[in-house]
């Protein structure tokens, strides 16, 4: 009787499992933010309590400047990001086009190359020396520079529309067409009728696209870094701050980095309320249908503003390819085709491009694993536990790495945890910043498998963890696998928060780019960058050929 009693009073596995779950979103989510948050309210040389920092972040020009221009480029980069999304997204949804597929691979693979190789690119094509530059200097035109607050606003917008793109297309291919058609017999001109029925049964999800746009344009280290020149920005006095505070108390560094997540936690809750004052609903009925092009003109100009979207996206990826084969003497090109950026990355960066591989690997195998558990805690244990853990996950979205970089170095620093420079500490920045894309992805697999399948497990004398492992995740391997991929393509091209932890052991190839392009060896950059590019290239066809539902991984 007692050993029954024991059984039936033990936790059972999922409760071990939420608990588990707990103690790690603790240790590495909610400990390292806490710790910069304390921080920030110390007095660097006393220790003591004080809201200096914080009057000086928001009293002394030298940082006010640094917050406008952040909240300045990520508006910019929003707006672009829209104003190039939207139209992309209604053409695709709404008129039957040549190379769909292609416009989509291409928006995708513009989606997850890293922001700094656009900046790179764009250095190559519109810098003081130029291809663009150089060819219009030649006939005369002079090119403004790409340098400055132009130049970060173009590779935002060109790198973060894809995200608008996506779900607007996604909204726009749901909503209820009887609703255009209504308006459209009443008389409205079709701008009218986008602005006055379309964009508002949408707009949610171009909310959503943009405030993601927002968030990720103020967190971007390695744009403003490169291309920023005088410009500078939270995130890139964050890391200065930081640098120059090493052997010290990061206090500014982590006071900055507390001002870059209340911007962004402002921003959703902007969203959420401006969401919460209307309804969107309509009828999942009666869908759109693409409508074939109307006329030489239309066709022409459709295709014409859709392929250009598309292209201006992949241009750093093109030029990237493109100058990685082009023949070196040193740091300088020495015209014609060579594979010298080659043969130096694999003389000079070996280590880079291998810690790569490894940390990203590693990060992904404990994303699949724990994602998988978490996302059955999700969907299969409703509670307000599970709820909030599912609202908790999102919480990485919106930590920049920066921040979440300081948070680990402030708090795995000392005694026998101390884990600055190592790369445990890279692999589990990485694993919690990117765990949300394998939840997601397994949870929309999950919710597709119908429970009673486990239940029958279960009805026939299998325990829970058996249950799972033998029929749960055989069902979900899919999203697993797809949840991997976008975990292993977010993570190899990581840069803002491993810049902050690496030492010259653990370096990878987004930090020897970064380098690269800082030193002037642009071969060396744009070799590491192919190779960051096909890996990222190989991941997104592996997505697409996996996953039915292709375009909202990415998002």
């Amino acid at each position: 009787m007692i050993t029954r009693s024991l059984r039936l009073t033990a936790p059972s596995f999922w409760t071990w499992v939420m608990i588990a779950a707990c103690v790690m979103l603790a240790v590495l989510l909610f400990l390292p933010i806490l710790s910069v948050f304390v921080i920030s309210f110390e007095d660097a040389e006393t220790g003591r309590f004080t809201l200096e920092n914080y009057v000086e972040i928001f009293t002394r020009r030298y940082y006010v400047s640094a917050l406008s221009n952040t909240l300045i480029v990520g508006f910019a980069g929003m707006i672009g990001a829209c104003l190039l999304g939207v139209p992309l997204a209604f053409c695709m949804s709404r008129f039957q086009l040549r190379g769909r597929t292609l416009i989509s691979t291409m928006a995708v693979l513009a989606l997850v190359s890293p922001p700094f190789i656009g900046a790179y690119a764009w250095i190559m094509l519109l810098g003081n020396n130029g291809a663009i530059t150089n060819a219009l200097e030649a006939i005369g035109i002079d090119m403004p520079s790409i340098y400055g607050m132009s130049g970060i606003i173009l590779v935002f917008s060109l790198k973060f529309f894809p995200f608008i793109y996506l779900m607007t297309e996604n909204a726009l291919n749901g909503i209820n067409k009887s609703l255009e058609d209504a308006a459209e017999n009443l008389g409205c001109s079709a701008w009218r009728r986008f602005r006055k029925v379309t964009f508002p049964l949408v707009f949610p999800a171009v909310s959503t696209g943009a405030i993601i746009s927002f968030v990720l344009s103020i967190a971007d280290f390695g744009t403003p870094a490169i291309i920023g020149r005088g410009v500078r920005t939270l995130s890139t006095i964050a890391y200065t701050q930081y640098t120059s505070e090493m052997g010290g108390t990061p206090t500014m560094a982590v006071t900055i980095s507390m001002v870059m997540i209340a911007i962004s936690m402002l921003a959703l809750l902007i969203q959420r309320r401006m969401l919460a004052k209307r309804r969107y609903a309509s009828s999942m009925t009666h869908k759109c249908r693409r409508a074939p092009l109307r006329g030489w003109w239309q066709s022409v100009l459709v295709h014409v503003m859709s392929y250009s979207i598309a292209l201006a996206g992949m241009i750093p990826s093109f030029v990237v390819i493109w100058t990685s084969f082009l023949a070196t003497n040193g740091p300088v090109f020495s015209g014609g085709f060579g594979l010298d950026s080659y043969r130096r990355i694999m003389a000079e960066a070996p280590e880079a491009v291998k810690n790569s591989f490894i940390f990203a690997l590693c990060a992904v195998a404990l994303i699949a694993v724990v994602s998988s558990l978490l996302s059955f805690i999700v969907v299969r244990r409703e509670s307000f536990t599970s709820g909030l853990l599912d609202l908790i996950l999102m919480v990485p979205y919106l930590v920049p790495g920066v921040v979440m970089a300081i948070g680990f170095v402030t708090t795995f620093s000392s005694g026998w945890y101390n884990l600055v420079g190592t790369a445990t500490m890279i692999v589990l920045i990485v694993f919690i910043r990117r765990l949300p894309y394998g939840v997601r992805s397994t949870s929309s697999v999950l919710r597709q498998v119908k429970p009673s399948i486990e239940e029958a497990a279960i009805a026939l004398g299998a325990s829970p963890a058996k249950t799972f492992a033998k029929i749960t995740v055989p069902l979900i391997m899919p999203g697993i696998i797809v949840g991997s991929l976008m975990s292993f393509i977010t993570a190899i091209n990581e840069l803002s928060s491993t810049l902050i932890v690496y030492t010259s052991s653990t370096v990878t190839m987004p930090v020897k780019i970064y380098l690269s392009v800082v030193d002037g060896e642009f071969g060396v950059a744009a070799a590491l960058s192919t190779v960051l590019t096909i890996s990222t290239g190989l991941c997104v066809f592996l997505v697409f050929r996996l996953s039915e539902d292709r375009e909202t991984n990415f998002v």
